[in-house]
């Protein structure tokens, strides 16, 4: 399908870009949302955001772009599915008692996979 933009009013150019960004928008969600589905809410996955050494936690909820993964550290990172790879579990020590992370207080300082700080969870 062609479209000639130069017949096009100011309106029109206005309302056809409006519609493209929606789309654009749309199939980027789309992508990140079969990412997800690549991984599950409990599971250990490894990161490694700009001028961090790579870190891994385990997958808490996802959201709509992002998943949130809780480090063994504590901190809570918003990370796009995009940049998780699944982590290799870890081999089980002799005073291993379970699968058990504490999740940070309330109030605990979060941060995202892009460095900027998220407030606590609630």
């Amino acid at each position: 399908m062609q479209i000639d933009i130069d017949k096009l009013t100011e309106a029109e150019l206005i309302d056809l870009n409006n519609r493209i960004v929606a789309r654009l928008k749309f199939l980027q969600q789309m992508r990140a949302h079969a990412q997800m589905l690549d991984f599950s809410i409990g599971e250990r996955v490894t990161f490694q955001p700009p001028g961090h050494p790579v870190l891994s936690g385990i997958i808490s909820k996802y959201n709509r772009k992002t998943v949130t993964v809780i480090t063994e550290d504590g901190q809570s990172w918003n990370v796009s599915p995009a940049f998780l790879r699944k982590a290799t579990p870890p081999a089980p020590s002799a005073d291993a008692s379970g699968q058990i992370i504490n999740l940070p207080q309330s109030g605990s300082k979060r941060t995202s996979a892009r460095g900027r700080r998220t407030p606590p969870l609630s």
